[in-house]
């Protein structure tokens, strides 16, 4: 009877955590549903008033000159202004773009001093005289300026 009744409540407490969850995620997803239509106005009303900005200068420009030269002008004026972009947006044929050669990015960093030598312990325990070639040299640790012996 025990098993029954902690197999029950494991699968409550399940349960419980699913609709937990799927409350939260709901809530989220609304959240982010309503900033998705904010910025989808935004963008629209942005259109719409740029396409306004330049009926205003085709008109403009038709006081002075006929219109029909008006809006060719404001024509070939944004069409040299989205090529510009678009060649600003693309890499030049020296550049590479990052992630497609395979080769990490240039950091500058300041060089990592040099750990001296791991010295693995010795295979035997006999210790050779002072002064014998057997064995690695002493290491002794580099000397650390003083604050007062760089003035």
């Amino acid at each position: 009877m025990d098993t029954n009744l902690s197999d029950l409540t494991a699968q409550n407490v399940a349960q419980v955590v699913r609709d937990a969850i799927k409350d939260e995620l709901r809530e989220q997803t609304r959240k982010q549903r309503h900033a998705a239509r904010m910025y989808a106005g935004a963008s629209a009303a942005g259109l719409y008033g740029g396409a306004a900005v330049v009926a205003c200068a085709v008109l403009a420009l038709a006081l002075v000159i006929p219109g029909w030269a008006a809006a060719l002008i404001v024509a070939v004026l944004l069409l040299a202004a989205a090529e510009m972009m678009k060649r600003a947006a693309k890499p030049g044929p020296g550049a590479a773009v990052a992630g497609t050669t395979g080769t990490a990015p240039v950091v500058d960093e300041p060089p990592m001093p040099e750990a001296p030598p791991v010295v693995p312990p010795a295979a035997s325990t006999v210790v050779p005289p002072a002064g014998s070639p057997v064995g690695p040299p002493p290491v002794t640790p580099p000397a650390v300026p003083h604050a007062r012996e760089k003035e």
